[in-house]
């Protein structure tokens, strides 16, 4: 007579195949995969799933809050479960917890003597703890971990949108576009300098066109671009600032009276390389 324990891990991989032909196909991400290494990887991440989750049976049993951290690990962190939306993945969980509640009444069904209405309680209890902690811990990691990539992809970017443009003869421009937040400003200070000093840059040009907004904190950074380009030897023009900027920043007190300023950048461009 196998334990519950035996009785559970004999039939791991029978529990995958039984899960994935139930699987609803039409589903976005990984489960509507039809590639057939990506379906293999998705088979042998849910028969993980069943081994470490037998343990949860094994009185002799040691480490399985440890495997369970590493599976929930590698799960939360792979591109195709990133790429499937959460609640179609909470979904398969509650399917293979279904599946747990299903083998219990076999194993029930299997031992020679009734086990006690307690014993069957307890057994469905493990399984019901177990899932709703598994869940949460996943959903959160999972969405750690979507922050976290969302933060990456914003950071490049970011840093890709402020670069300094090489021109002609130590002449580069600087084009800003779009809203320029605190963190932004801070990258774009940054890499200008950075940039400047490593192409020996004699006369930058930064043109605010394409900036829809200045505000204190923008007009401040810029002024402070200004100052830092100025102690590495660079001089400094504006050019693309509109009527309603330049009036925005003699309102906040920013003044650049000592920078050169072009209405484009076409004009600022002519006028230095001639």
């Amino acid at each position: 007579m196998l334990s519950m324990y035996e009785f559970f891990k004999e039939r791991t991989w029978d529990l995958t195949e039984q899960w994935y032909a139930n699987l609803d196909k039409s589903l976005e991400g990984v489960y509507g995969s039809k590639s057939e290494k990506e379906i293999n990887q998705l088979k042998e991440q849910n028969h993980q799933f069943h081994v470490n989750f037998c343990e949860l049976y094994n009185e002799n049993a040691t480490d399985t809050h440890a495997r369970f951290n590493e599976w929930l690990d590698e799960i939360a962190k792979d591109q195709s479960h990133l790429n499937t939306p959460l609640d179609q993945i909470i979904g398969e969980f509650f399917n293979v917890k279904f599946l747990y509640h299903d083998l219990i009444q076999d194993y029930v069904e299997y031992l020679d003597k009734n086990p006690s209405h307690e014993e069957v309680n307890e057994w469905h209890q493990v399984v019901r703890k177990a899932f709703k902690a598994l869940i949460q811990e996943f959903s959160k990691r999972h969405l750690q971990e979507q922050e976290r990539l969302l933060q990456s992809q914003q950071e490049m970017i970011t840093e890709l949108s402020s670069p300094v443009i090489l021109i002609k003869d130590q002449i580069a421009i600087l084009p800003l576009v779009g809203d320029i937040d605190t963190y932004r400003a801070k990258i774009i200070f940054d890499k200008t300098l950075k940039q400047c000093n490593d192409l020996q840059v004699e006369h930058l040009v930064i043109d605010l066109s394409g900036v829809p907004i200045i505000d204190t904190m923008v007009a401040n950074q810029i002024f402070h671009v200004i100052s830092g380009l100025e102690l590495i030897g660079t001089e400094t023009s504006l050019s693309g600032m509109r009527p309603e900027i330049a009036q925005t920043a003699v309102q906040l007190g920013i003044r650049f009276n000592e920078v050169k300023s072009f209405s484009s950048l076409s004009q600022a461009l002519a006028r230095l390389i001639n």
